[in-house]
């Protein structure tokens, strides 16, 4: 019986999905498993091979890279824009990245297998991921110069923005240690950036709880490595047109 909450359209919840050819579409639809997201929950560990790919639909999952010590920080974040899984496409099976829900949700996963054969039969189906995966590409780079050049308070505001534009709400449900990881900090350092940004009126937190009150400001304190990133999705995916 189908999931009442389960959405009758995919391409009208994932941009990639949203971007395919109908003959495309349709023919990875009846493959396409909707399920839930359970914050934290780890979607893929490093070198164990991957068996599926995910198009989130509310569910954002953070690439995430675990040093032996422990510590750890992100290198870029997947929501409704995107694809959990690249290297089941490029020919790699495996990541040495961990990928993990950062924000619970929703989104839709699909063997493995399914993605490999459409990528090498389907034209425009490659095409398509080749861009995105500028779009990853682009995203881990600058994330690393973000991490090196720019304070927490900037790093944090360029996270915050991120989250924003997939869609989650004002108000996003994430601790602290969360934050920390993913910005590869320590959490001293966000709680900090995060009462900077409270008493100026940007955010409002409470525990678990960060709601954006004046995003305008929150792009303002933001560094330059937000509008890349956004820069180049807009010019690589936005503006895509299937030929």
């Amino acid at each position: 019986m189908r999931d009442l909450h389960q959405p009758r359209d995919p391409a009208r919840h994932n941009g990639l999905l949203a971007l395919l050819p109908a003959q495309d579409c349709s023919r990875l639809a009846p493959h396409l498993e909707w399920l839930p997201m359970r914050l934290g929950e780890t979607v893929h560990e490093p070198g164990r091979e991957l068996r599926y790919g995910y198009f989130p639909t509310t569910a954002i999952v953070s690439l995430v890279y675990i040093l032996a010590s422990g510590a750890s920080a992100e290198q870029a974040s997947i929501g409704n824009e995107g694809l959990v899984g690249m290297p089941l496409l490029l020919g790699g099976n495996t990541t040495v990245s961990t990928s993990v829900v950062q924000t619970a949700g929703h989104a839709y996963r699909v063997p493995g297998r399914v993605l490999k054969e459409m990528f090498v039969e389907s034209p425009e189906f490659q095409r398509l991921l080749l861009r995105y995966t500028q779009v990853l590409v682009t995203q881990v780079a600058q994330t690393a110069v973000c991490n090196r050049g720019h304070s927490i308070e900037q790093q944090l505001c360029r996270w915050l923005l991120a989250m924003l534009d997939r869609g989650v709400t004002g108000e996003l449900v994430v601790t602290q240690e969360l934050v920390a990881n993913a910005l590869g900090v320590r959490r001293e350092g966000v709680t900090e950036a995060a009462g900077r940004l409270q008493r100026a009126g940007i955010i409002s937190y409470r525990r678990g709880h960060i709601s954006v009150q004046d995003r305008a400001r929150l792009e303002t304190g933001s560094c330059e490595c937000y509008g890349v990133v956004k820069d180049e999705v807009k010019r690589l995916l936005a503006g895509y047109r299937a030929r």
